[in-house]
């Protein structure tokens, strides 16, 4: 929590100011029960009921101010507070954006929109309430024992005993809730990442009519998260009837003891009022105090894990000016082998090829052999464990991130579209794009009658594209790749949805452009790939063939199988 502090910079006037006006409230609410004492000893003892008024108009005038004061202090925190989180959630934000593939394989999505929404608003209370009560409730606490010292010392020592007994249980309490209401949040998460998955899946769950095998996976994860919130909820529980208990054996013994002085004379009954109405106020406080480390408790185990977050440093490389003379020669890789992060052994292994500018190349291979993760060496999204990968001549660890991948056109496999107008999802491509430029990028991607029948550029896009068809998004992600005029362009997989009049359209296009993008394709296909300039057979991660369509449908075994499998083994004689 240390760490995140500096977050409040900005803030230094309203995280004084804060806590300086409900001090002020605090005292106005301490002189209370000296104003009663006075009404009863002063005023209705001795049936003075002027002063009784006057007194009265007082406590009125203490309540107003008190109120004008506590009004501003909540004011003030709560500008500290939302101005802290909001900070705070910038910062993370801008730091999972820079965070590499692995890393965000490794963190995790759910947990980092936990940490980004949950985590972050509750420290924001935590520091809001912080701010209202850390100091006005123990100066309370230790305000009312001194002036029931000052109105009777002899009872005044019941207070003694009760503020350590209230103390003991409070922090007992609290440090045995800190590490349970961690495992509450990791088991947020787990609820959360069933929730997105579900979403994500509902289409996939009903073809495969697994509804009832996931709702009960769901279950078991809620349950889950009821026992712990259940367990650390009963132990939270305790706080207030402990707190009773004690404080109410503290006023049967402080009226025991003031019974008996008031009736040898040395205190009055207004004396007695007042130190009750003290004993109260501690009550009250401590209670307010009991909520408040709860709450903090909650607030530490969320800022844990945002520092956690927030301490992993990005290991996209961003080396300055890396590429700025780079020749225009390609793409090569030298024996590479990728492995995750956590992996047993290698994604990819031993690969090794080279394709030059206005070069098409072909990706083939099953499902899980590797493709994407070859695509995605290129990019610099992740970077090899084993070899080289050269963009340009230069190797992807000393590129800069942003200058690698401006020269580079990446439409993965699935097509994610953002809310708000085509052009605005254009303009992702190049922010700098004309609508010239634009409509030339939706005519190479066949997308351009697609827009004109939605109503042009300003046509809105909703969500994830999904007032799109799948074929739809996949040519309208083609075009947003293309709007920066790329010097490579990869084709993860996302013309999938595309009959083979279009799909052989679209490379007609791309061929026809000038000058025209080192061009890769992946795909399952044989029909995408068999009229590349060389195709890639991956098989388990390894590179089984490489070659042109005819040399491979003569050499590699794997790909004449794929080609059969397609095409059948009359068209392979053909």
């Amino acid at each position: 929590m240390r760490k995140l502090l500096k977050y409040l910079k900005g803030y230094e006037k309203e995280t004084v100011l804060g806590p300086v006006f409900k001090l002020i409230e605090a005292v106005f609410e301490l002189a209370v029960p000296l104003v009663v004492a006075d009404i009863i000893d002063d005023g209705i003892r001795q049936g003075d009921w002027n002063a009784v008024l006057v007194r009265c108009l007082l406590l009125v005038g203490l309540a107003v101010a008190g109120l004008v004061f506590s009004v501003i202090a909540q004011y003030f925190s709560a500008v500290a507070a939302v101005g802290f989180a909001t900070k705070l959630r910038h910062a993370l934000f801008e730091r999972v954006q820079r965070f590499s593939y692995s890393q965000l394989d490794t963190l995790g999505t759910s947990a980092l929109i936990t940490r980004m929404t949950s985590d972050i608003n509750t420290v924001q209370n935590g520091v809001n309430m912080l701010l209202r009560l850390f100091l006005r409730s123990p100066f309370i606490v230790f305000g009312a024992a001194v002036l029931a010292f000052v109105v009777d010392p002899h009872s005044a020592l019941t207070f003694v005993v009760v503020i350590p007994a209230l103390f003991l249980v409070v922090f007992a309490i609290m440090l045995v809730s800190i590490p349970l209401y961690e495992k509450v949040q990791q088991r947020l998460e787990g609820v959360l990442g069933a929730t997105r998955e579900n979403l994500s899946g509902a289409r996939v769950i009903r073809a495969f009519c697994a509804e009832e095998r996931e709702e009960r996976s769901f279950v078991e994860k809620n349950k889950a998260l009821l026992f712990m919130q259940k367990a650390v909820g009963r132990i939270s529980a305790l706080m207030n009837p402990l707190t009773y208990v004690v404080i109410n054996l503290g006023i049967i013994a402080l009226l025991w003891v003031g019974a008996g002085q008031v009736n040898g004379g040395i205190i009055t009954t207004g004396a007695v009022i007042a130190l009750y109405n003290y004993m109260s106020q501690i009550l009250v406080e401590l209670i307010k105090m009991a909520n408040l480390v709860i709450l903090i408790t909650k607030s530490f185990a969320s800022a844990a894990r945002v520092e956690e977050t927030l301490a992993v440093e990005p290991d996209t490389p961003t080396l300055s000016g890396g590429a700025a003379g780079a020749d225009a020669s390609g793409v090569r890789f030298e024996n590479v082998a990728l492995r995750y992060s956590g992996a047993g052994e290698d994604s990819l292994s031993e690969i090794s090829f080279s394709a030059g500018p206005g070069d098409m190349v072909g990706v083939i291979g099953g499902t899980g052999s590797g493709k994407t993760s070859l695509m995605n060496l290129i990019p610099g999204f992740y970077l090899p464990t084993g070899g080289r990968v050269l963009v340009d001549g230069i190797g992807t660890d000393a590129w800069d991130s942003v200058q690698l991948r401006r020269h580079i056109g990446v439409v993965p496999q699935k097509a994610v579209l953002f809310s708000g107008t085509i052009r605005e999802n254009m303009l992702w491509g190049d922010p700098d794009a004309d609508d010239t430029a634009i409509w030339k990028a939706l005519e190479v991607a066949q997308a351009a009658q697609v827009v004109r029948d939605k109503g042009g550029l300003d046509a809105q896009v909703e969500q994830g594209g999904r007032n799109f068809s799948g074929g739809q998004r996949q040519r309208l992600t083609i075009a947003r790749a293309l709007v920066r005029a790329p010097k490579i362009l990869i084709l993860d997989d996302s013309a999938s949805a595309l009959d083979h009049a279009t799909e052989a359209a679209l490379r007609s296009a791309i061929a026809g452009l000038s000058p025209r993008p080192l061009l890769f394709v992946v795909s399952q296909r044989a029909s995408s790939v068999m009229y590349a300039d060389q195709i890639l057979v991956l098989e388990d991660g390894v590179l089984a063939g490489k070659g042109t369509h005819k040399e491979l449908l003569a050499t590699c075994q794997v790909y004449r199988e794929i080609y059969e499998s397609q095409f059948g083994s009359e068209e392979v004689t053909a």
